[in-house]
């Protein structure tokens, strides 16, 4: 059987025309929605979902395309656009019952989050960004030989075909290959969640691709409208993040200060997976950031 978080109940909730979300959910009191990365599932959040579970009500989705969540075709390049996956949690909450909720995204979630909070200002009261930069500033950061770390971003960029049939030639290990390089402590992320994260983006090659594809095209494009409208971030803005900045020239607090005037960055030194390598430091941010 595939892992759970326990204690969590599991449901499937309609989304969108043909779209449902899978998630977790457990907890009273007052709302935060969880969003996992790449490439992982919503059980990179299960020591954290457990301890805010505690005093919160704490949903934790598949996104759309990844784990057990739907997987729709991409036809006109914005059924991945963090536009569309951003209204997926909404819709999500509310259906739940939830109008205003606390939002923290990890990696590919904290883009969905970052979109979300500015698409949906009077849904989300908190967010939380783990380890990422906003579209628009990852692709200005990444320059010359550099850049060579962030080669996925580059290979699935590319026009729909070629970079899906190289992945799917041996998902297991390109998909692989980042859970080894992005952890410190191997240790985190036990054989069973493993597994359970290969396969479950061995099934999702197609739409692990589109999401990627729409944050080099229209991912790009909400970006730009929003920068040059001035459209911020409203709401009390946490940022955890690696020392990238250090290695690629780049100043990470002041690029997401010009997102967010109420922000509190801090640079971590665990790896890329925080939430399973360092939990309780994780939550206590979380948690400080509910209190502002």
């Amino acid at each position: 059987m595939a892992p759970t978080i326990p204690g969590f109940d599991y449901q499937r909730v309609n989304v969108a025309d043909g779209v449902s979300l899978s998630a977790a959910v457990a907890g009273t009191g007052s709302p935060i929605v969880l969003l996992h990365g790449f490439p992982q599932t919503h059980l990179m959040w299960r020591h954290v979902a457990a301890d805010l579970a505690a005093d919160h009500t704490v949903i934790c989705p598949d996104l759309r395309g990844y784990g057990a969540s739907d997987k729709p075709a991409e036809t006109d390049g914005s059924r991945y656009s963090k536009r569309t996956m951003a209204a997926d949690v909404v819709t999500l909450a509310r259906a739940l019952g939830h109008e205003r909720f606390a939002l923290a995204g990890h990696d590919r979630g904290a883009l969905v989050a970052f979109r979300a909070g500015l698409d949906h200002p009077d849904a989300i009261t908190h967010l939380a960004s783990l380890d990422v930069l906003p579209t628009l500033d990852m692709w200005d950061a990444l320059h010359g030989v550099t850049a060579s770390v962030a080669f996925h971003l580059y290979l699935m960029a590319q026009p729909a075909g070629l970079p899906e049939q190289l992945i799917a030639a041996s998902p297991d290990l390109f998909f692989g290959y980042f859970l080894d390089l992005w952890t410190n402590d191997p240790q985190a992320i036990p054989a069973d969640i493993r597994a359970a994260y290969l396969e479950a983006c061995r099934n999702a090659v197609p739409s692990i691709v589109a999401d990627y594809r729409a944050s080099a095209r229209i991912d790009v494009e909400h970006d730009q409208a929003d920068r040059a409208s001035g459209n911020q971030l409203r709401m009390p803005v946490t940022v955890l993040q690696q020392d990238w900045g250090s290695a690629l020239g780049f100043d990470a607090a002041a690029l997401w200060r010009a997102w967010s005037p109420d922000l509190h960055h801090s640079t971590v030194t665990t790896g890329h997976f925080m939430a399973e390598e360092s939990p309780a430091d994780v939550v206590k941010s979380l948690r400080d950031l509910l209190t502002r």
